[in-house]
Formats: structure tokens, sequence, C-alpha cells
């Protein structure tokens, strides 16, 4: 299984991305299965809290851009296969706190920035890290970055490609704790355990008011990107990217 489900403790569901080999990245099948452990998650009234981390070194890497033919119809496979589960994460009732165990790039940091709560590595970092391969973020991050940092902080982070450090993402209210490396599930899953005791449909509430306060414009913004995406994945910038980021060497766009 690309995705692991576990109960970690009483109230409290593990989830971990589980392709250790590809720092997680998503393929087909680790979205699907995502998805399904969310809705398991969710639809489990003993389930209170869920944990969302990553096995390995990685929270997750962003998409894996060796199943390029997985991504054919690149507009229908956000909106489907990646909505999927993030919009699972902003419906459920249950927190769900990130356990950012290593690097969360490109959908992985828009996945880690879609949950609830945030619990960062020293080591870890974020990464907006479609611009290297000539493409847009996408999976709502546009929206994510500029409510959480502002338009221009994030328009040039998005630009740039630049990693985002543990200290610089909680002094920017992207995360909230910053804990040792090794410390970070077991700090993730005792925050869960102490939230799981917390009245169920009040922490419901909380979020249904927080989450309708804070996202509105949010499902636009995520098709738009979508859209903007279908463009920029037939660009031969974005070929000369992913071959480059492949063949290790840094890439030569053209424009075009």
């Amino acid at each position: 299984m690309t995705v692991t489900y576990e109960t970690a403790k009483d109230g409290v569901a593990l989830i971990t991305l589980n392709r250790p080999e590809k720092l997680n990245s998503f393929n087909r099948a680790m979205r699907a299965d995502l998805t399904g452990a969310l809705a398991k998650a969710s639809a489990d009234n003993a389930v209170r809290v869920v944990v969302l981390t990553g096995e390995g070194r990685a929270f997750c890497a962003g998409a894996d851009v060796s199943a390029v033919d997985e991504m054919t119809n690149v507009e229908d496979v956000l909106n489907a296969e990646y909505g999927g589960f993030l919009n699972i994460l902003q419906s459920t009732p249950k927190p769900v706190i990130a356990a950012i165990n290593g690097p969360a790039a490109g959908i992985g940091m828009t996945t880690a920035l879609t949950c609830d709560l945030r619990v960062m590595g020293e080591s870890a970092y974020l990464m907006s890290a479609f611009a290297n391969i000539g493409l847009v973020p996408d999976g709502g991050l546009s929206f994510l970055l500029t409510r959480e940092i502002g338009y221009a902080r994030a328009y040039q982070l998005a630009i740039e490609a630049e990693k985002i450090d543990a200290g610089r993402a909680q002094e920017w209210g992207l995360v909230n704790k910053v804990v040792p490396d090794t410390d970070v599930l077991a700090n993730a899953l005792n925050w869960a355990e102490s939230l799981s005791a917390r009245a169920p449909v009040a922490m419901a509430l909380t979020k249904r008011s927080f989450r309708a306060a804070a996202q509105d414009g949010l499902k636009n913004a995520m098709a738009y990107e979508a859209m903007l995406q279908r463009q920029a994945i037939t660009t031969e910038d974005c070929a000369e990217g992913v071959a480059a980021l492949m063949q290790k060497r840094k890439p030569t766009f053209k424009g075009k």
C-alpha cells in the first residue's frame, strides 16, 4: 500500500504516505489510497483526530514526475484525484494535524497547508517547487499562500521556488510548532491525543466556522489553477524542466 492507516492512540488515526523510495511523491495509486484513508478516518466515529505524515525522510516531495503518463489530462486529475483528498482534508469535521517530518514540496506543500494544524521538524522545509519545472502552483496553493503570508511574498516564493525553512515557516504562521526532527511524530500524536479529549461536536463546528471564514473562494482558486496547469504542462519549458530534474541538471527555459 502506498498509504498506511493505523489507530495510533485512542481516538487518533495515523495516516502515513508510504513511498519512501520516491520521497512519498504522488502517483495515481497514492492519490487514491490517501483519499480512501482520509474517508475512512472521517467516517469512523471512534476517530476524533487525524495525524498525517510521511514515511522515511520526507513528508511529500510533490507529484511523481516520472509518472507523466498519469497526467495526460492534468486538469481532470487535479480536480478529481487531488481534489478528492484535499477536499476531505478541508471538509472532515475532525482536526487533521500534519507531522512534517521532512521536505514538503509542490503538491506536498499544498497538502501540508491544507491540514488544520502543523508540526514541523527543525530540518524540514516547505517549497513551492512548480516553477522549477515550468508549472504553476496547484491544489489551492495560490489561495493558501496568499491568505497566510500576503500576495507579494506568496508570489515571490512561487516564482522563485525558494525553500522555506522551519524557523521562517513558523515565523510566517505557516506551521504551529517546530520541534527536533526525532520528535515530530511523537509531538503530533501527543497533541492529537490531547485534542481527542475535547468536545468533538464543538471542535467540528469550530472547524466549520473557521474554514468558512478563511476559505471563501478556495474552490474557485483550485479550479482556476487546474485550468492554468493544463496550459503550463503542454509547454516545452515544462518538458525541459522535468527532463532537467530527472537528469539532475539546471534547466534551460526558452519561454515556449
